[in-house]
């Protein structure tokens, strides 16, 4: 198939992922010839290395039960390319995908350098809002905040930076405070800025200086404002924040947190003049759903889906098993190589006796026999078993009667869910 006879939805998922630039010059060129559709929108812009799925999704299902006509952006998908830009909770109709990006391809043929995937799916999914009228969008960063392609928007009424952890240190710098500065980009003059409760106090201090700077309001929750249960019952994850009480559908305390944030994105939107009854953050808190984030998929024998890809998120898992598992499951374990994998199974290895390897489905993975020699070196108690391919590691962990993580990968969540679905229908 040559380059000109790909469909518009093709060329789109044919686009490099990177190419060594900052994405916002290309974004605003782009964003220009499509008639700066952006312009006539407003944004809740969320930045930060782990949780930005979970803040946005919360926010935006919050803002659909209060009556909006909601945008959200994702990134990246687990199951569906489309997942990436959705109104309302419903990603986008393929045959409306395939004419926003005929009209960005159009656009870009226009300009000296073709965009980068992120740059022109941000702009197809901001075109999209604007023709389906959309009453306002929550944009999810892709890589950074201050040169992020989805920074090429200015009416942000809030910008929210969830937790900063050390990821894309290639991109974003080595240090918590330079990869802040560069998530605090997305700050913009007066609005209203959410930050993640227990935010390293390296990067509190670069998110406050951009505050200062932009005459931006600052909410934080405070931990000690969050009603955490002592002995949480089994798979449970009841919420307590502000007089807001519901069980939340993600579980960890990590999500308490980032629902906190998404109760403040509201209030903060509240104050703006948006009409959010308490019903509709309720609700909303309750309903949202988002795969692959430590996804209980059955509770019995127990058998959870996790994307976690960097230390934070790793931890993050590891408290939910200590809570909530009394006896060690089974891993299938897959990372990229360009991760902190041993500080990954460092976080894990406690977690389970049995652990087998696999290699992810994309060209940066690690290859499940190194992992598997670095889980022996890492957890030398742990049983450790390379396996061939993903099926192989499904038979032999899901006959664990201790039940089952599969963990360590998006790539991996992605192929290992349709799989793990129709296994245990």
């Amino acid at each position: 198939m040559t380059p000109a006879s790909r469909s518009n939805t093709e060329w789109l998922q044919s686009l490099p992922r990177t190419n060594g630039k900052p994405g916002m010059e290309g974004m605003r060129q782009l964003l220009a010839k499509l008639g700066d559709p952006q312009n006539y929108l407003d944004f809740v812009h969320v930045a930060g290395t782990n949780g930005k799925g979970t803040v946005s999704t919360l926010t935006a299902n919050m803002l659909k039960e209060a009556g909006y006509k909601t945008g959200l952006t994702i990134s990246p998908y687990v199951l569906d390319f489309r997942e990436r830009m959705q109104i309302n909770g419903e990603m986008i109709p393929a045959d409306t995908l395939e004419q926003v990006a005929g009209q960005v391809r159009a656009a870009a043929a226009q300009l000296d350098e073709e965009p980068v995937q992120f740059t022109a799916v941000t702009a197809a999914a901001l075109l999209w809002f604007y023709q389906e009228q959309c009453d306002l969008a929550v944009l999810e960063t892709g890589v950074g905040g201050k040169n992020d392609a989805s920074n090429g928007v200015d009416n942000t009424l809030v910008a929210a930076i969830t937790r900063i952890d050390l990821d894309h240190t290639e991109v974003l710098g080595d240090t918590l405070e330079a990869i802040a500065q560069e998530k605090a980009g997305i700050i913009k003059p007066g609005c209203t800025v959410v930050c993640y409760p227990l935010q390293d106090p390296e990067a509190q201090k670069a998110i406050v200086a951009e505050c200062i700077r932009q005459k931006a309001e600052l909410v934080q929750p405070q931990p000690e404002d969050l009603d955490l249960p002592e002995e949480p019952q089994p798979l449970t994850n009841p919420f307590s924040y502000g007089g807001y009480e519901v069980e939340l559908p993600f579980l960890g305390a990590h999500q308490s947190y980032n629902a906190a944030m998404a109760v403040e994105i509201a209030l903060a939107l509240w104050r703006k003049g948006y009409e959010i009854p308490d019903e509709a953050i309720l609700s909303g808190l309750e309903t949202a759903r988002f795969p692959a984030r430590i996804e209980v998929l059955r509770k019995d024998p127990l058998v959870i889906l996790d994307c976690c890809h960097n230390p934070a998120g790793a931890k993050a898992l590891a408290g939910v098993l200590r809570t909530h598992t009394k006896k060690k499951p089974a891993a299938v374990l897959g990372v990229l190589a360009d991760k902190a994998a041993a500080q990954i199974l460092e976080a894990l290895a406690p977690c389970f006796d049995t652990i087998y390897t696999v290699t992810p489905p994309c060209p940066r993975a690690m290859e499940a026999k190194e992992l598997a020699d670095l889980a022996r070196t890492v957890a030398p108690k742990a049983k450790v078993t390379a396996c061939t391919d993903l099926d192989q590691a499904l038979d032999q962990a899901l006959a664990h009667t201790n039940g089952v993580v599969v963990c360590g990968s998006l790539y991996l969540a992605a192929q290992a869910r349709p799989e793990l679905l129709k296994r245990l229908s």
